[in-house]
């Protein structure tokens, strides 16, 4: 967490946590934030994103409750998230090639064995932790590479709360917000007006940390494509959970790579991300 956002939740969290008992951990902090966001257009950016890179300068660890914890707990790389319910049979369809292209990604990052047999249940185990948390319990599961969880609510209520969310609405559940310096203006590029957080407010900007996020909306069941989803903007103009629509049998080794080798996808510094979705989320900015 940097340190200004450290230092506000230091001195407001245990305020903030009495006005909303009812909220979690997440929450709270985004409270927070919108108390700090006045002084922050006062605080020079001296840091810069070359020397301090995109996230924490400070330790800050919070032990406390959020009601979406429990979707995280697993060793996945990254979760996809069903946003859409209308569509049983594309939404199976996706899954089952969902899993065949993890199972497919595993072994061929594997190194082959004498012992073939053995290699296949490995890969068969692999597939099943993938879609069901609870075999993570299993002995051998620190041998085992798990990279997409799928999270598929079954209940009025949890589709309630996932239908339709925008991409900052999912960040918003289900990572951990934290500010930096917005990315530098190239010479001659005045600041965005209006200000907004996800891109620039006051040189600052709203950044997000945690598993990288994969929603299947409306438009899944027809392209068999889930938004990607960023967690920062790294070049003036794009925005915090700007996103862009990856097909199904590419999302393991994308989330593989941008996890374990550090891929970043900039479009060669052009802005081709989704520019529907991103005025979604600027809109959404200012709502907690």
């Amino acid at each position: 967490m940097h340190q200004h956002l450290a230092a506000a939740h230091e001195q407001q969290y245990a305020n903030i946590k009495l006005q909303y008992p009812e909220e979690g951990r997440r929450k709270r902090i985004l409270h927070v934030l919108a108390h700090l966001w006045g002084s922050l257009a006062a605080t020079p950016t001296s840091e810069s994103l070359g020397s301090n890179g995109p996230f924490s300068t400070s330790t800050t660890t919070i032990h406390d409750f959020d009601p979406m914890d429990h979707l995280l707990d697993d060793e996945e790389l990254g979760v996809v998230i069903r946003t859409d319910y209308s569509n049983e049979d594309a939404w199976s369809n996706f899954v089952k090639k969902l899993q065949r292209a993890e199972v497919e990604f595993v072994e061929s990052t594997q190194e082959p064995e004498a012992d073939t047999e053995g290699t296949d249940e490995v890969v068969a185990t692999n597939d099943r932790m993938a879609i069901d948390p609870s075999s993570a319990d299993s002995d051998d599961s620190s041998d085992e590479m798990s990279i997409i969880k799928i999270i598929d609510p079954t209940t009025p209520e949890e589709r309630g709360i996932l239908h339709d969310i925008s991409n900052l609405t999912a960040l918003r559940l289900l990572n951990d917000v934290d500010i930096r310096p917005s990315p530098d203006r190239p010479p001659g590029t005045k600041p965005i007006s209006p200000p907004n957080p996800l891109v620039d407010q006051g040189g600052w900007q709203e950044i997000y940390f945690g598993k990288n996020i994969w929603i299947y909306d409306s438009r899944s069941n027809l392209d068999e494509c889930v938004r990607v989803i960023s967690q920062a903007g790294d070049i003036y103009g794009t925005a915090t959970g700007d996103s862009w629509r990856a097909r199904v049998t590419h999302i393991c080794e994308l989330q593989f790579h941008m996890s374990r080798l550090g891929l970043k996808v900039d479009f060669g510094g052009l802005d081709r991300w989704d520019y529907g979705e991103r005025q979604r989320n600027l809109k959404e900015a200012a709502i907690i």
